[in-house]
């Protein structure tokens, strides 16, 4: 197949980055052609981005374009916001290409995208009712709120019309984009996935020194949660990761035994992993499908993870435990429990490398995604 990815970058980096990354190796491995098509958001002014998002986008001939030269046969879009718009799609369409959207949040519909507001999932906001994201202010100005108000509605509709297939990175997902205006019944689930090469050979979380928690450090991720009950469990807390809520958790931290990293690439990342003893996942927000969890997985290493969006489907019963998401008790007790039990842990490690492969590996989404792409297609 010849797949054209296209994506608008978002001023700080994040998992959905990874995906398109992770989406492009893999077709390459499997021998299809791909280009890449991004905008970044960093690089675009407040005025240039508002005017975009209420034009639903700017400059479609330049995907059209991109499309005719490769000849592709899908445009798999990601993020669109504000630069792409629903008229990236529609120029893509217009080529005879298949346009895939794929939903990594609910930017649908929710100016943040994370559907979060005052300690807890918010879905006020919904397909094209997205006037309480204006009253909550949830973009920060009056301004800005209203602009995303008022752009999001006005492409949410475009945007379904123009996508001929949806995915979501999580049954869970699929069922909440509903609330968004989705029809759960026009989204296809595609998890995220490890390379197979990425994949640990066995586990050593038996000799693990320190419970990890790694991730962008705001507070719907739910560090409080992890230093709380790291204290008052007595474990050994790292921190990997940087974000608005850091100097919060710093202060939190003072007199527990926590150490903050920061940010760390890749292999800083694996470094880390390779010392820890389970990881910490206590988000607030209904997740989606993280990597930091599949990639602790990949790792044998075992989780433990709020009840919240995705992350029940990735923590199977085997490999760590679901709790829920504001129970600190509950996560201190868990905590101790794992922490007290090297030799569970090795066990809890090695059965997610045994079996989550099969569900959370790349050859699994290969054959998936050829699925959601149309197999019939062809060079």
């Amino acid at each position: 197949m010849r797949v054209l990815l296209v994506h608008n970058r978002y001023r700080l980096p994040g998992g959905e980055e990874r995906s398109v990354a992770e989406i492009a190796a893999l077709l390459r491995r499997h021998g299809h052609e791909v280009e890449s098509l991004e905008r970044d958001s960093a690089a675009a002014g407040n005025v240039r981005a508002a005017r975009a998002l209420l034009a639903g986008g700017e400059d479609p001939r330049e995907v059209a374009a991109a499309a005719r030269r490769m000849r592709a046969d899908v445009v798999h879009a990601h993020n669109l916001h504000p630069l792409f718009g629903w008229r990236a799609l529609a120029a893509a369409r217009g080529t005879g290409a298949r346009t895939v959207l794929h939903l990594h949040n609910f930017r649908v519909s929710c100016a943040i995208g994370v559907a979060y507001r005052n300690g807890g999932p918010c879905h006020s906001c919904g397909a094209r009712n997205t006037f309480p994201g204006v009253i909550h202010r949830c973009r920060g100005s009056v301004g800005e709120a209203g602009v995303y108000a008022a752009g999001l509605a006005r492409q949410h509709p475009h945007l379904l019309a123009e996508a001929d297939r949806l995915i979501a990175p999580s049954e869970r997902h699929r069922e909440l984009l509903h609330l968004h205006g989705v029809p759960p019944e026009r989204v296809r689930v595609l998890q995220n996935f490890i390379a197979g090469a990425e994949w640990a050979d066995a586990s050593c979380a038996d000799a693990g020194e320190y419970a990890l928690f790694a991730g962008r450090l705001a507070e719907e991720k739910g560090g409080d949660i992890a230093i709380a009950a790291a204290r008052a469990a007595g474990v050994p807390l790292v921190v990997a990761g940087t974000g608005p809520d850091e100097a919060r958790l710093r202060k939190l931290a003072v007199g527990a035994d926590v150490t903050f990293l920061g940010w760390l690439d890749s292999a800083g990342m694996a470094s880390v992993r390779e010392r820890a003893a389970l990881l910490l996942a206590p988000s607030r927000w209904e997740e989606v499908s993280p990597y930091g969890v599949i990639e602790a997985l990949a790792a044998g290493l075992p989780v433990l993870a709020s009840d919240l969006g995705g992350l029940p489907e990735i923590v199977d019963p085997r490999w760590g435990r679901v709790l829920p998401a504001r129970d600190v008790p509950a996560w201190t007790a868990a905590l101790a429990d794992l922490w007290g039990d090297p030799v569970g842990r090795r066990s809890s490690g090695e059965a997610a490398l045994k079996d989550a492969p099969e569900r959370f590996g790349d050859e699994r989404a290969h054959a998936e995604l050829m699925e959601i792409y149309g197999g019939e297609i062809s060079g």
